[in-house]
């Protein structure tokens, strides 16, 4: 009988310590995603990144990509110049100008086009969101998502057992928020940076020999914001199911959701291309290349 009461008392203390942390993961960080998710021109609005993106042509990244614009146009004069004794084939100094002119300022105007950029996909997945919205009654959110999924998987009346079905689901569901919080860090940073590069990456554009660059950029650019249209969807999948059963096939569809959130990124590079947000995968490049 005491062994019992021991192994009865190791069981509780493990389901406290568990339940302490799943609760307060589910408080603290189901918020934080909504915001690293859904990223808008917001993004763009803090004093420290116009600080360093620039106000004008006279400070920040705009002062250095001006500077480049001046390199660009030095490199095309002394390559035409070489042309005439090397008789290589040139692009006409005509076609060259007009589309350093519209680089140059669609350049300086980047910031301006960057927000409008960020706005159209905010209006989409706000879009999205509202449709949700409207047809559950619901807010379309992580926070919001998890409150009714624990609702259902940890009623208030009943402990939290870590070593039932309905716990391990809960565990996993933890874990899980733990990838997904990590990845879409990464995401928001990996976007910041690409809206760093943009006065770079319009002005390659201007030079066929390293127009890729302005290709490669836009791509990669265009896939990190297309992943919150398709995190909008999984979510409005996700709150069409019916949890006030508790039907094991609808819990086995979120898990099923969930992971699909974290393989988001992966979706978007198979259809679209782009950078990966995966951790794993890029600690373990990183890992490859150190070696």
């Amino acid at each position: 009988m005491e062994q019992s009461n021991i192994t009865q008392t190791i069981i509780d203390t493990i389901n406290n310590i568990f339940d302490t942390l799943f609760q307060s993961i589910d408080s603290n960080l189901y918020s934080v995603l909504d915001s690293l998710a859904f990223i808008d021109n917001s993004i763009m609005d803090s004093k420290n990144f116009i600080n360093i993106f620039g106000n004008s042509t006279t400070n920040g990244i705009l002062l250095i990509a001006n500077s480049f614009l001046l390199a660009i146009l030095l490199y095309f004069s002394i390559r035409y110049l070489l042309s005439h004794f090397t008789y290589s084939r040139i692009e006409k100094p005509q076609s060259f100008l007009i589309k350093l002119i519209l680089c140059g300022l669609c350049m300086n105007f980047s910031y301006f086009l960057l927000d409008d950029f960020l706005s159209i996909f905010s209006y989409i997945t706000s879009a999205i969101c509202d449709l949700g919205s409207h047809l559950f009654g619901k807010t379309i959110s992580f926070s919001e998502l998890i409150s009714v999924i624990n609702s259902n998987i940890s009623p208030e009346n009943n402990e939290f057992n870590i070593f039932s079905l309905d716990g391990l689901i809960k565990s996993i569901m933890s874990v899980s928020l733990l990838n997904l919080v990590f990845s879409y860090s990464l995401r928001y940073v990996m976007i910041q940076v690409f809206i760093f590069l943009a006065p770079f990456a319009i002005l390659s554009a201007s030079l066929s020999s390293i127009s890729w660059f302005f290709t490669s950029w836009l791509k990669n650019l265009f896939s990190l914001l297309f992943i919150q249209i398709i995190i909008a969807i999984i979510l409005l999948i996700l709150f069409s199911m019916d949890y006030s059963s508790s039907d094991l096939l609808v819990k086995i569809i979120y898990i099923g959701g969930v992971y699909a959130l974290i393989k988001a990124n992966s979706f978007v590079r198979e259809f679209i291309g782009g950078v990966s947000t995966v951790v794993s995968q890029s600690v373990n490049y990183l890992s490859g290349f150190k070696n």
